[in-house]
C-alpha cells in the first residue's frame, strides 16, 4: 500500500483532508532509514515481521516459493512511498510474500509498537489502512483469478490489453524466466503461448520487447473467452 491516499475509494476526499497530519504521526513512528542494494531482501517469506517498512522511491519486486522450488512473480513496483508489511503487521502472522530491492534504494524503518500505540490512540488513521489494503486486495485477487481459471494465452492477452488501456501499479519483467513466473508457468510454456499469439498475428517481438499490433483484434481474442 502507499501512504499517501489512492484516488479510488468511498473516503478518498477525507483522507486527502486528513494525509498532512497522518504522514506527519505515521513518521514519528520511524526509528532508522536502512540502504539497501539492489538484490537484497526487504523482507523475505516466512520470517517474522520485525518492522514495517517504507520505500519512498525505487523499484522492488515480490515473489512467492512454494516447497517444490515453483515461484510466483506478483511484478514489480516503482515505488512512491509504499510501505511493505501492513498486511502481517494487522495479522501478526509470518510474511507471505518476499520482497526484493531491484536497485539500490533507502528504506525507512517504522517500529511496529509505535504505529500499534499511534492507532490505538488515533484511530482514525487505521481508515488509510483499510481503504488501502481493500484496494489491494481486489487488484490482486483480479489477478489470481484470472491466472486460475483462464490458459496462458487469455492471460498474456489480456495483461497487455489491459497495460495499454490504464496506468498499473505492478510492472512487467524483462526477462522471460521472470514474466514466466508471474504468469504461474515455465519459460518454455510461456515461450509458446507468445509464439501463438504471434502466430495469430496479435502481436509482435523484437527481443524482449513485446507490442500489440492490432488493439481491436487482441481485444476480440480476449472477449472470445468471457
Amino acid at each position: 500500500m502507499q501512504i499517501k491516499p489512492y484516488q479510488q475509494g468511498r473516503f478518498t476526499r477525507h483522507l486527502e483532508t486528513l494525509y498532512p497530519a497522518f504522514k506527519a504521526a505515521f513518521y514519528q513512528c520511524q526509528t532508522h532509514q536502512k540502504f539497501l542494494c539492489a538484490g537484497d531482501e526487504i523482507l523475505r517469506q516466512g520470517q517474522t515481521l520485525e518492522y514495517l517498512y517504507v520505500v519512498s522511491v525505487g523499484r522492488v519486486s515480490m515473489n512467492i516459493a512454494a516447497m517444490n522450488g515453483r515461484r510466483f512473480q506478483l511484478g514489480e513496483i516503482d515505488c512512491d512511498h509504499h510501505i511493505f508489511g501492513e498486511m502481517e503487521f494487522f495479522s501478526d502472522t509470518p510474511c507471505q510474500w518476499s520482497v526484493v530491492a531491484e536497485e539500490d534504494l533507502d528504506v525507512d524503518i517504522i517500529c511496529l509498537q509505535a504505529l500499534t500505540t499511534l492507532l490505538i490512540e488515533r484511530p482514525e488513521f487505521q481508515v488509510f489502512f483499510s481503504s488501502a489494503l481493500a484496494a489491494d486486495y481486489q487488484d490482486s485477487l483480479d489477478i489470481y483469478t484470472h491466472r486460475l481459471l483462464h490458459p496462458i494465452t487469455y492471460n498474456i492477452a489480456y495483461d497487455l490489453w489491459h497495460r495499454s488501456q490504464v496506468n498499473v501499479m505492478l510492472g512487467n519483467f524483462d526477462k522471460v524466466t521472470l514474466e514466466a513466473e508471474r504468469f504461474g508457468t515455465s519459460s518454455r510454456v510461456y515461450r509458446r503461448a507468445v509464439k501463438e499469439l504471434i502466430e495469430k498475428g496479435l502481436i509482435e517481438k523484437e527481443g524482449a520487447e513485446i507490442s500489440i499490433i492490432s488493439l481491436s483484434a487482441l481485444k476480440a481474442f480476449i472477449d472470445h473467452y468471457d
